[in-house]
């Protein structure tokens, strides 16, 4: 059972930058991919971005391309979400997930076994 706790939400203007963190408590998280995910408040989670096990491909929604980057450090168990050039609409709970998603299935829910339980991001216009 993997563990993810995130870190790094609260409120911003828009058009500034925040960063997510999320720190696994498993030794073993070198070997999953890594998403973050993203609900507004009625609305379904979306995906957000995923990073593969090494780290060597990224994914990114449409929305969020350009202005937000995903890595990864093996060695600290934690996976980042830097944030910039925000808006009112990126505001939303922010989940990072665990999985052994590759390709196209990192876009999806069901390519992660592992959740957090979110941080909330708020932009402010």
């Amino acid at each position: 059972q993997v563990q993810l706790v995130e870190s790094g939400g609260g409120l911003v203007q828009a058009g500034g930058s925040l960063r997510l963190s999320c720190a696994a408590s498993e030794r073993t998280f070198s070997r999953y991919a890594m998403g973050w995910f993203r609900q507004a408040p009625g609305k379904e989670r979306e995906f957000v971005a995923a990073i593969t096990w090494r780290g060597g491909s990224t994914y990114y929604a449409d929305s969020v391309t350009h202005r937000f980057t995903i890595s990864r450090d093996n060695a600290k168990s934690t996976v980042y979400l830097q944030m910039s050039s925000l808006k009112p609409e990126d505001t939303a709970v922010y989940y990072c997930a665990a999985g052994d998603c590759y390709g196209s299935r990192c876009y999806e829910r069901n390519g992660y076994h592992f959740w957090g339980q979110g941080t909330q991001v708020t932009v402010s216009s």
